[in-house]
């Protein structure tokens, strides 16, 4: 009895665990030199359902395969809270419109391409305060980046170890090959950093959250940028815990972000 208890228990997780399904497709586009890959994990629906949308975006040196290794029950999560969670490949764009470089047209590429292609091929739910954005690193940076400057599309927003503030980090992670040297052009890191754009973000109506390990080499930034939130009177949540720039960290921190997003998509 105690053996078949066990081969019906596992038979309820592994059916579980199958129950929502994950798609690797490509997306045409005019504002990349190639097509893009993206990720989509579905949760399970019967006809008709639609649900809320994540897009996550993955760091410097990563692709869209990356948070299925950081958090391999993503798929448990989109089953659990009712999301599509969309995973793109950021190609080390830091997700700009590149000023230098016509291939690297990933903010175009992200509004005009991608979020109207999973909405009209994907279970979703086409409301900005149904759709949320988040990332981690570059991605963080991303995230915030993509829902400041497009409030219409995004009603929530996040980012976990995000490079915030770019300024101080002029000679790293290809960010000169995508909008030029600091040296020659220093008000352009000026405009392409989340950083500066307070008012924006004030003015975007936002669900906002983000966090930064204590000993992460980005934390200096984001209480930075909490701080100046919070001169500014713009709602936000900030988290600093115990932890680096590394894969446990976000791990743990996109548990909180998806946690955060379902919140704001029942809000009444």
């Amino acid at each position: 009895m105690k053996r078949l208890f066990s081969l019906i228990s596992c038979a309820a997780v592994a059916i579980c665990a199958l129950a929502f399904s994950t798609d690797t497709i490509k997306v045409n586009t005019n504002y990349l030199a190639t097509p893009e890959d993206v990720t989509i994990i579905t949760p399970d629906h019967k006809q008709g359902q639609s649900f809320p949308t994540v897009y996550l975006l993955n760091g410097y040196g990563g692709n869209h395969k990356a948070w299925c290794s950081i958090q391999p029950r993503l798929g448990e999560l989109a089953d659990t809270y009712g999301m599509v969670i969309v995973m793109p490949d950021g190609r080390n764009t830091w997700y700009w419109d590149s000023p230098v470089d016509p291939d690297f047209q990933m903010e175009s590429f992200f509004i005009k391409d991608l979020v109207p292609y999973i909405d009209s091929h994907f279970p979703t739910i086409r409301k900005r305060d149904k759709r949320a954005i988040s990332g981690l690193s570059m991605g963080g940076h991303g995230a915030l980046w993509l829902a400041l400057n497009h409030p219409d599309v995004f009603g929530s927003a996040a980012s976990m170890s995000g490079g915030l503030d770019i300024r101080p980090f002029p000679k790293n992670w290809d960010m000169a090959k995508r909008i030029g040297s600091q040296k020659q052009y220093p008000e352009r890191w000026d405009e392409y950093t989340v950083a500066t754009k307070i008012d924006k973000l004030k003015n975007a109506n936002l669900n906002l959250l983000f966090d930064c390990g204590s000993d992460d080499f980005f934390h200096g930034v984001n209480v930075k940028l909490h701080n100046d939130l919070l001169e500014a009177g713009v709602p936000h949540d900030y988290i600093c815990r115990p932890g680096g720039h590394t894969f446990q960290y976000w791990n743990n921190s996109v548990l909180y972000h998806l946690l955060f997003f379902n919140e704001a998509f029942n809000k009444k």
